[in-house]
C-alpha cells in the first residue's frame, strides 16, 4: 500500500480502481486534455479577430501566468485529498460540517457539467475539422468542394464519441499507453507544425506584425482596445483547462498524494511553453489577416485551415501538404477527446459513489477490468445529447459550450475559496504544499476566476441583438439555478457529502 492508497483509506474509501498510473502517465492525461493543438486551432479565429497577434502572443502569457496560480492552489489541495472526483470532495472537507454538503453539491455539479461540455466541444470541434478536411480535399469552398451538412457533422460527432467510449472501456493500463502516445503526439505535433508551416510559406509575416499588430478591423463595432484585448483572451483560457484530470485519476495513480499535484502543475507549465511556440509559428505564416478570416475563402473562414492550405499551395501549387498538417491536428484532437471522457467517467464514478447522481449505484459500478464502465458510456451519451443543440441553433450550442470554460473554472475556484476562508487555519497540507504562500496563491486564483467570469460574459458584438447576444451568463446562470433548486427541493434532505464506502453504501435515488 503506497502513500496515495494509504491516504485514500484514511479518507474512508476502499481501493476499487486499478492503481496503475505513474507520474508521467498521470501528467499525460491532463496534458492531452489541455491539448494545445485542440484549443489554439479551434479558437484561432477568435484570437485573430479580437486583437490579433498582440492579443494572442501576450495574452497567452497573461492568461498562463494567472492560470498557474489556479493550478498551484488545486495541486496543494489535491495532495491533501487525493481522490477521484477530487474537487467536490475537497470542497466538503474544506467547508466544515455545516457548509460541507452544500459546498460539495454545488462544486460537484459545476465540475461534472463543465466536463461534459468540454467533451462535447472537443469532439464537435473534431467533427467540424473533419468537415473542413473533406471540403479542402475536394477542391475547397471556391472550387466545388463538398461541405458536409450539420446532420452529417453531428453524425461524425456521434461516431467519434462511440469510438472514445469503446477505448475507455479498456483496462486503465492499456489506456495509459494511449495517453502516453497522445502526450508525445501533442508535443511532437506542435514542434513539427510550428516549424514546417512558416518554413514552407513563401511569404512570411514580419516580426513587427507578430509582436506589435493589434487587430481592430474585425471586431463587430467594438472600438475599445482594452475590451477587444480581453475578449481575445478566451482562446488562451479555453485552451489551458482540463488539468483537473490529474486529480480525477488520483485513485489510479501510484503515490497520488505526490504525483497527482505534479501532474497538474507540469501539464500547465509545459503547455504554456509549447503553446506559445505553436502560436508564433502559425502566426508568422499569416500574411493577409483579412483573407484568413474571410468566410468566402477556400476554408470557408476556418483560419488555421486557410493558413496551412495557403502555405503549401503558394509554395507548391497544391494545398495537399496543408491538408496533411490538418490531419496531424485531427489526431491530437482525437486523443484529447479520448482523455476527456476518461476524466469525465472518473468524476461521474466518484460523484455517484457518494450518492449525488440519480441511479448512483448503476453509474458507480466497476467491471472485471476495474473500469467504471457505465460512467464511461454515460459521459459519451450526454456529450452527444448536448451537441444536438447545434442542429437548432449555433448560438444555443455556443452558449452551452461556454459552460466548458466558465463552469469548469468555477468548480476549480470554489475549493480554493474555501481553503483561504473557512479552512484558512485548519487546512492540513500533504507532501506537495505551498507553505506560507498557499493563502496568497489561493486568493489570486479565486480573483482571476472571478475576473474571467465577467470578461467572458460581456457582449462580443454591437449593437446587441437576439442573434448575437452572448448567452454565456444565461447558460452558466441556468446551471447554477438548477443546482440550487435541486439542493433546496431535494438534496438538502438527504445529501450529506462524501460517504465512506468502507462502512456505508452510498445513497441511491
Amino acid at each position: 500500500m503506497d502513500s496515495g492508497q494509504q491516504r485514500l483509506k484514511e479518507l474512508g474509501y476502499k481501493q476499487e480502481l486499478k492503481r496503475d498510473l505513474s507520474v508521467v502517465t498521470n501528467f499525460a492525461f491532463s496534458f492531452s486534455i489541455i491539448s494545445i493543438l485542440t484549443g489554439v486551432t479551434t479558437l484561432y479565429n477568435t484570437g485573430l479577430a479580437y486583437g490579433g497577434p498582440i492579443s494572442m502572443v501576450y495574452g497567452w502569457f497573461i492568461t498562463g501566468f494567472f492560470t498557474m496560480f489556479v493550478a498551484l492552489s488545486m495541486a496543494e489541495i489535491c495532495s491533501a485529498y487525493p481522490t477521484s472526483g477530487g474537487l467536490y470532495f475537497w470542497s466538503y472537507h474544506l467547508s466544515g460540517r455545516e457548509w460541507g454538503p452544500f459546498a460539495s453539491w454545488i462544486t460537484g455539479w459545476f465540475n461534472i457539467v463543465g466536463q461534459w461540455a468540454v467533451t462535447t466541444s472537443i469532439d464537435y470541434s473534431l467533427a467540424t475539422l473533419i468537415q473542413e478536411i473533406i471540403l479542402l480535399s475536394t477542391g475547397g469552398a471556391n472550387g466545388g468542394g463538398y461541405m458536409a451538412s450539420k446532420y452529417e457533422v453531428i453524425g461524425i460527432h456521434g461516431g467519434l464519441l462511440f469510438i472514445h467510449a469503446v477505448l475507455n472501456s479498456l483496462p486503465i493500463g492499456w489506456l495509459a499507453h494511449l495517453g502516453m502516445l497522445s502526450a508525445v503526439w501533442n508535443i511532437v505535433g506542435v514542434f513539427f507544425l510550428m516549424i514546417i508551416i512558416p518554413v514552407v510559406s513563401p511569404r512570411k509575416a514580419t516580426s513587427e506584425f507578430v509582436f506589435q499588430h493589434f487587430n481592430t478591423e474585425n471586431t463587430h463595432n467594438i472600438h475599445s482596445s482594452p475590451y477587444v484585448f480581453f475578449i481575445g483572451l478566451l482562446m488562451s483560457q479555453y485552451t489551458i483547462s482540463g488539468y483537473d484530470a490529474s486529480a480525477h485519476m488520483s485513485e489510479e495513480t501510484k503515490a497520488s498524494d505526490k504525483n497527482g499535484p505534479y501532474g497538474i502543475v507540469s501539464a500547465v507549465s509545459i503547455s504554456l511553453v509549447v503553446g506559445w511556440g505553436y502560436l508564433l509559428g502559425i502566426t508568422y505564416a499569416v500574411t493577409d489577416l483579412n483573407h484568413v478570416l474571410d468566410p468566402s475563402n477556400d476554408a470557408a473562414g476556418y483560419a488555421v485551415a486557410q493558413v496551412f492550405y495557403d502555405a503549401f499551395k503558394n509554395r507548391y501549387g497544391s494545398g495537399t501538404g496543408g491538408i496533411a498538417c490538418l490531419g496531424v491536428v485531427a489526431v491530437a484532437i482525437f486523443f484529447c477527446g479520448m482523455s476527456s471522457i476518461t476524466s469525465n467517467s472518473r468524476m461521474a464514478y466518484a460523484f455517484s459513489r457518494d450518492g449525488a447522481m440519480p441511479f448512483s449505484n448503476f453509474w458507480h459500478s466497476v467491471n472485471g477490468w476495474e473500469v467504471p464502465i457505465n460512467a464511461v458510456w454515460l459521459s459519451a451519451g450526454i456529450a452527444f445529447i448536448m451537441a444536438l443543440t447545434s442542429l437548432g441553433s449555433q448560438v444555443a450550442f455556443q452558449a452551452m459550450v461556454s459552460i466548458a470554460t466558465i463552469g469548469l473554472y468555477i468548480a476549480y475556484a470554489l475549493p480554493s475559496l474555501f481553503r483561504v476562508t473557512l479552512a484558512r487555519k485548519t487546512f492540513k497540507s500533504g507532501p506537495f504544499h505551498l507553505g506560507p504562500y498557499g493563502v496568497i496563491i489561493g486568493w489570486v486564483a479565486v480573483l482571476w476566476v472571478a475576473t474571467i467570469c465577467v470578461l467572458f460574459s460581456l457582449p462580443i458584438e454591437y449593437p446587441v441583438t437576439a442573434a448575437n447576444l452572448n448567452y454565456t451568463p444565461v447558460a452558466v446562470g441556468g446551471v447554477f439555478l438548477l443546482v440550487i433548486l435541486g439542493w433546496l427541493f431535494s438534496a438538502r434532505l438527504w445529501f450529506r457529502g462524501p460517504v465512506s464506502n468502507t462502512e456505508v453504501k452510498p445513497f441511491t435515488l
